[in-house]
């Protein structure tokens, strides 16, 4: 793999892979380690893609299985609620073309399994059977995940009111 084609990868994907990133971290320093990670292994194993949606899902899985190790690690001990990301932190998590979204935030707040499905699907626009290969888990397991998550979120907006 040669700097063009790095370039050309840092380009097409960058902003969608911090989203991402910052939904699970919280945090803008992490989300950028975890994100330049990502790209040193793009470019370390410099894997065969079939698709643009291979090569999307290949980077997503990477970065969510990186967001994983830095809750493992022994650094992160101490877990950031989401109500304590300052403000200026959560201007890095708009969606383009999305004016305001605070039911972003519920959905943030939301236990991993059923955020990470509605972000996936709601958010960056995927479909179940994409979700699925990206978190490599069965179909039927997202459409659960989807499901509870969005009885989650209602509860959630009703208790807003």
């Amino acid at each position: 793999m040669n700097k063009e084609e790095l370039e050309y990868y840092f380009r097409k994907y960058n902003s969608m892979l911090f989203r991402v990133i910052f939904a699970e971290v919280k945090s803008h320093a992490d989300a950028e380690d975890i994100m330049q990670e990502v790209f040193i292994r793009l470019f370390q194993a410099q894997p065969e893609f079939w698709s643009a949606e291979h090569e999307k899902a290949w980077l997503i899985r990477t970065a969510l299985n990186l967001c994983k190790d830095l809750f493992k690690s022994k650094w992160k001990q101490a877990v950031t609620g989401l109500d304590a990301v300052p403000e200026h932190e959560k201007a890095y998590m708009k969606v383009p073309f999305i004016e305001q979204d605070d039911t972003l935030w519920l959905v943030l707040s939301l236990k991993e399994q059923y955020r990470q499905s509605l972000y996936l699907f709601y958010y960056e626009g995927y479909e179940i059977k994409e979700i699925a290969d990206i978190l490599e888990i069965p179909m039927n397991t997202v459409k659960t995940n989807l499901r509870r998550g969005r009885e989650e979120l209602k509860k959630l907006l009703t208790q807003e009111r």
